[in-house]
Order: C-alpha cells, then sequence, then structure tokens
C-alpha cells in the first residue's frame, strides 16, 4: 500500500506542478526514467491521463515521433504546450527534432479530419483544443542539425491549415451532393462541424513561403485548424505583401512584429506602420536594415520621419524598438517623441548618432525605463564618449544589457566609463567585442565589476598586445593571420584564474561573440 500511495502521490504532484506552470519532470528523475522505458516500445499500455505529460516530455527528448503521434491522438487534456512540457528553453534548443515537431502537426490534422468525416462520433476521444508550439529555438541557429527551424514549422503548419481547410470543403461539398434539392444542402451546411484546435506559434516568412503562408491566414482563419500567432518575422518581402499577411493575423495574440532586411525605407514604413494600430499587446518592434537614410535632411525626409513619429505613437504598448543600421544623426528626438510610454529595449546599432542624439536620449523619460540598451558601431573614442557616459549614469538603476561592440573604445576610453558602469547594479551582459583594449585594461575591468553580482556574461574582444605585429607584402595586402594565439591563450587563461580565485563561478567572460544567445527582451 505504501508504494501505491507514493505513485500516486508522484504523479498527482507532477499534474499539480505543471497547471502551476511549473518546470517540467527533470531528465534523471525516477519518474523521468520510467517514462522513457515505456516510450520505448509501441504499442502503448492504458495510462492515467496525468502521466501523459510526463511521456510526451520522454517521446520528445529521445525523439520518437510514432509516439508522440499516439500520446497526441489519445491527448487527454485540452491544451498541449511544447515548452511547459519538455521543459527548459536549452533542452528544447538541443533535441528540436523535426521529425518530431512534425509527428505531434501530423496527428492534429490526422484526428481533425476524422471529426469532419464522422461528426457524430464521441467528441471526448480527442480533447485538445490548443496547441502552443511558441518558443520553439530556431535550429537553424542551434545546435541540433536535425532540428526545425522557425520558417521550416511556419511552412508545415500553414501547410496543414490548408489541408484541412481544402478537406473541410471537400466533406461539405460530397454532403451537398448526397443530399440533393435546396432543403438537402441546407441539410449539410448544418452539421455539427468539430470545434478545431488553434495553434499558438512563432511566424517566420519570406517570398518562398508568403503564398502558403497567406493561405492559411486567409482561408483557415474559420476553420477546423487555425493558426495564432504571437511573434511575425518577415523577411524581403514588399510593402504590400507584409500588409497583406499583417492584415491575416488574429489581432488578440501579436506582440512582436520584426520587419528586418525589407529594404522599406520611410516610404514603406509609412504603409505598413498604420496596420500595426490593430494589435493592442504589440510590445515589440523591429525595423533594422529598412534602409532608413536621414542624415541629409530635406522636405520628403521631414515628412517621413514626422509620419515615421505620429505611428510609432499609436503604438500604446510598445516598450521595445530596433532601428539597427538606420542613419538616424540628429533625428532620435524627432522619431521617439510621440511615444506614448518609455521604452524598455532601445537597439540602435551602426546608427550614426551625433551628441545630440545621446544628449536627448539621457534626458528623456526613456532613459530610466531601459533595461536594454543596444549602441554598437557608434564611435565612443571622441565627441560621443561624455554623453554615453551621462546617458549611462540615467540608466544604471535599470539597465541590465548593455551591448557597446565595434565602438572605436581603447583603454582610456574604458577607463572613463568604468565608474559609472559599476553603478550599473542590476547588468547581467556587457558587450564590449571589437574594441582596441589591451589585457591590463580587461583584468581591470574584471575586477571592479566583481561586485556586480547579476552580471553573468562578458563578451571582451581579442587584446590588442596579442595581435602579432603585422609586415606589409609587397601587393600592400597582409594574408597572415594577426593573432598570436599564444598570447591569447594566455590572456585568455588569466582571465580564467581570476575568475575562479574571486569565486564568481556564475560569471562567463568570453572573447567569442556568437552562440551564447541574445538576451531576449521578453526574457529580461
Amino acid at each position: 500500500m505504501r508504494r501505491h500511495g507514493s505513485e500516486v502521490s508522484v504523479r498527482a504532484g507532477y499534474k499539480q506542478g505543471l497547471r502551476a506552470g511549473a518546470p517540467s519532470e527533470s531528465m534523471d528523475s525516477l519518474l523521468f526514467l520510467c517514462a522513457r522505458r515505456i516510450v520505448a516500445h509501441r504499442p502503448l499500455p492504458a495510462l492515467p491521463a496525468d502521466l501523459y505529460p510526463i511521456l510526451f516530455q520522454a517521446a520528445f527528448l529521445d525523439g520518437r515521433p510514432l509516439v508522440l503521434r499516439d500520446l497526441v491522438t489519445a491527448w487527454p487534456f485540452p491544451v498541449l504546450n511544447f515548452q511547459r512540457l519538455v521543459g527548459r528553453r536549452e533542452l528544447l534548443r538541443d533535441h528540436p527534432c523535426k521529425l518530431c515537431v512534425q509527428a505531434v502537426i501530423l496527428a492534429v490534422v490526422a484526428q481533425l479530419r476524422r471529426d469532419l468525416e464522422e461528426p457524430g462520433r464521441d467528441s471526448r476521444r480527442f480533447r485538445l483544443r490548443l496547441l502552443d508550439m511558441t518558443g520553439l529555438p530556431d535550429a537553424a541557429s542551434g545546435r541540433a542539425p536535425d532540428g526545425m527551424s522557425v520558417w521550416s514549422g511556419t511552412v508545415a503548419l500553414a501547410k496543414a491549415c490548408v489541408e484541412v481547410s481544402k478537406h473541410q470543403r471537400e466533406f461539405q461539398r460530397r454532403g451537398s451532393k448526397r443530399h440533393k434539392g435546396r432543403s438537402g444542402a441546407a441539410t449539410a451546411a448544418a452539421a455539427p462541424q468539430p470545434p478545431g484546435v488553434d495553434v499558438h506559434a512563432d511566424l517566420f516568412v519570406n517570398g518562398t513561403s508568403y503564398g502558403i503562408l497567406r493561405d492559411a491566414l486567409q482561408t483557415g482563419a474559420a476553420g477546423p485548424l487555425r493558426l495564432k500567432c504571437r511573434e511575425f518575422q518577415a523577411e524581403e518581402l514588399s510593402a504590400s505583401g507584409i500588409v497583406t499577411l499583417l492584415e491575416s493575423l488574429d489581432p488578440s495574440c501579436v506582440r512582436r512584429v520584426d520587419l528586418r532586411f525589407n529594404n522599406l525605407g520611410l516610404t514603406g514604413l509609412s504603409v505598413i506602420l498604420p496596420h500595426l494600430s490593430r494589435f493592442p499587446e504589440l510590445r515589440s518592434l523591429k525595423l533594422q536594415y529598412s534602409n532608413v537614410d536621414v542624415r541629409r535632411p530635406t522636405p520628403e525626409s521631414a515628412i517621413g520621419i514626422r509620419c515615421l513619429a505620429g505611428q510609432l505613437g499609436m503604438l500604446p504598448s510598445l516598450r521595445e524598438l530596433n532601428l539597427g543600421s538606420s542613419r538616424l544623426s540628429g533625428n532620435l528626438r524627432q522619431i521617439l517623441c510621440d511615444l506614448q510610454a518609455p521604452l524598455e529595449s532601445l537597439e540602435l546599432a551602426f546608427c550614426s548618432l551625433l551628441p545630440a542624439d545621446l544628449a536627448f536620449l539621457s534626458q528623456s523619460f526613456h532613459a530610466p525605463a531601459l533595461k536594454r540598451l543596444d549602441l554598437s558601431g557608434h564611435d565612443f573614442s571622441q565627441s560621443l564618449l561624455e554623453p554615453l557616459r551621462l546617458l549611462l549614469e540615467e540608466t544604471s538603476a535599470s539597465l541590465l544589457h548593455l551591448d557597446l561592440m565595434e565602438c572605436r573604445m581603447a583603454d582610456s576610453h574604458l577607463d572613463a566609463l568604468l565608474p559609472t558602469l559599476r553603478r550599473c547594479s542590476r547588468l547581467r551582459f556587457l558587450g564590449l567585442y571589437g574594441n582596441s583594449l589591451s589585457t591590463a585594461a580587461l583584468k581591470d575591468l574584471l575586477q571592479k565589476t566583481l561586485e556586480l553580482l547579476d552580471l553573468r556574461l562578458v563578451v571582451y574582444p581579442f587584446p590588442v598586445d596579442c595581435y602579432k605585429p603585422e609586415a606589409p607584402s609587397e601587393s600592400g595586402w597582409n594574408y597572415e593571420e594577426p593573432m598570436d594565439g599564444e598570447r591569447l591563450a594566455a590572456a585568455s587563461a588569466e582571465i580564467s584564474r581570476m575568475l575562479a580565485n574571486s569565486g564568481r563561478t556564475d560569471l562567463v567572460w568570453t572573447y567569442n561573440p556568437y552562440g551564447h544567445g541574445a538576451m531576449d527582451y521578453f526574457s529580461l
């Protein structure tokens, strides 16, 4: 009896934790190990409903698509949430099996088709009403070679929506033919329709996938399988194509719109941005690489800036804005002047900002609210340094993430900023890659920022004293690798020793700017 009671309490505790949004079972727990043994064999035995979540986790992480199909077919709950079931995002990143994701989608499609063909069958056999696939990491930038990219996932979901909608229309047409006359047609139209499934997902579309996603959003909106977008990313599309997709999205779910690499210019943005006001929960807008250049003022650019500012002001929930690689010299005040609430994340990398832009920002209501600030690609070796220091003073109480990569800073410039950086008590990330700093300056930075207890990651540049002296070739080009590997290894080892001696095992210092994953605004 004691053993039976323990088993019941474990299952009950797991189910209670799942409902509360707690992380899923750890991979070395006894329950998880037992689940792995069960999903290793098909067919699955009859199992209590509260064990389905842990079985799903085991089957997904072990790469068992057929078992996942069986589990989804008999899913006993109305909601299936990938992130809540599988657990930490790191697990999803390392195990994003494409076949497993496809198996879940295909199982839902098969069940919806069966519901359409057998409208009188017991609906309790398929209880799933919400499939939440948001937050799946993009395998295109992850480590798993057999993973599914966000683009591929978007295409797979769009095709599934179109397929189910097509099957629904064919079934209704067959029903109309079987019942001749007006009364028969009315009977077919009045046949009970299955409640269907809403799919919450992050969508990424480009010119190749535009057609299928447009069809899925337009024809599937009232169908049995309905796409609900949380984060929308579009690349290399025309302004009219982007507007068509935005108008087809369910406005209640969208929290981010990412329009990078679309070459829109101020004219294209003026076409698109008015359509964003229909999204009441839109908190993040990314417009980097939009081909905006207002360094040389013209009457047309002045009108475009006023239009952009007014349209941004129509987004009351906006908290993150990325204008990276837009040439904004002297126009930041005009662009941000109509915002209704302070921004918490502002990315202005390579924006050709002037001292007046940073001065405005430090005096604005945005500064004390900023959690993330990216000013990479600006020259802080001259007139921008003091405005930057004053801006950091104003953001010091809130700042969590600071990017100052490729900013032409030498030791003296970092030394001038260091007292202010030490006052950023909540700082978690500091990016200094691509600056001309010495090993001595980096060691001093490390020693003096150990007191920042929330700091978790510092991306530092290759120290300037680790480069080889460059001997020019006869052609004027030097193809020799300039880095002295031994010096770099010695500098890295010394930094590692300092970290170890300090006891800060939670702090990472690295000269590799890739593979860490940017701190997303929604995770701040």
